[in-house]
């Protein structure tokens, strides 16, 4: 099977999360599976801009992002981020090659187009797996931070979400998991629901039942499930030993979300 697993938040701060979920990739790849990571980095990057002086400003939970902001999210995702995690896989004997979305014209981005303009925050305009495949045919994981180079010639900082949905849709991935800060996606009564369809989503961003860094999230999860992927879980990343459980047993740990 295919995977692409998307990173984030605590399981790119916390050293034993981290631990954890390389092991789990490369369980994955020793199972016979292939894996893509895509991660993001924000807390390390509002650490940064903060310790520069910049504070950071979200809408829709997405990053405004000016020149200096952008440049900030090359180091640190395409940098600290992105090599800290190939080195975690690595721990465990699985070989890894860390990209930016711009390397290989992987992924190519336009400007996203929003009111109020986000400046340098940009949406994934194209996809070319070859790059991918070349890395699964070594045998390695394709670690990809999340920046890509749009046609003028910039770098534009993309939604690791929305990345990793549109990574699972150009490569033709079986399963796509968001390994997340939260237990999964919270209903009206606070619980987490073990299950969520397509259909239900619409009411609840309303209700204003999900919201912030969810809601792209939850954008990611319908572009995957309307584009080919078989399935979409959200996970939370202190679980990530249950990734390889996924192929062949049922998993009670965060959200299934489902086309209906």
């Amino acid at each position: 099977m295919r995977f692409v697993v998307k990173l984030g938040g605590a399981a790119l701060e916390d050293k034993k999360i981290l631990h954890a979920c390389g092991k789990a990739i490369a369980d994955l790849v020793a199972d016979g599976n292939q894996v893509a990571v895509v991660h993001g980095g924000g807390v390390q990057l509002t650490r940064t801009l903060a310790q520069m002086g910049k504070k950071s400003e979200f809408i829709s939970g997405l990053r405004i992002t000016d020149a200096e902001t952008r440049d900030a999210a090359l180091m640190v995702l395409a940098g600290r981020v992105n090599k800290s995690l190939v080195a975690s896989i690595g721990t465990h004997g699985q070989s890894a090659v860390g990209l930016s979305g711009g390397d290989g014209h992987v992924f190519r981005a336009r400007k996203k187009k929003t009111n109020p303009d986000l400046g340098f925050v940009g949406e994934i305009a194209a996809m070319d797996p070859k790059w991918l495949e070349a890395i699964w045919a070594m045998g390695a994981v394709p670690v990809i931070s999340s920046i890509a180079l749009g046609f003028d010639g910039e770098y534009y900082n993309i939604n690791a979400d929305e990345m990793a949905a549109a990574c699972a849709i150009g490569a033709k991935a079986d399963t796509l998991v968001f390994l997340t800060d939260v237990p999964g996606v919270k209903g009206a009564d606070g619980n987490v629901m073990r299950w969520l369809t397509l259909a239900q989503i619409p009411a609840m961003e309303q209700a204003q039942v999900v919201s912030g860094g969810m809601l792209p999230k939850l954008n990611a999860c319908r572009d995957a499930l309307t584009h080919g992927v078989k399935r979409v879980r959200i996970l939370p990343a202190e679980a990530a030993s249950l990734l390889p459980d996924l192929v062949s047993t049922r998993v009670n740990d965060g959200t299934e979300v489902m086309v209906a």
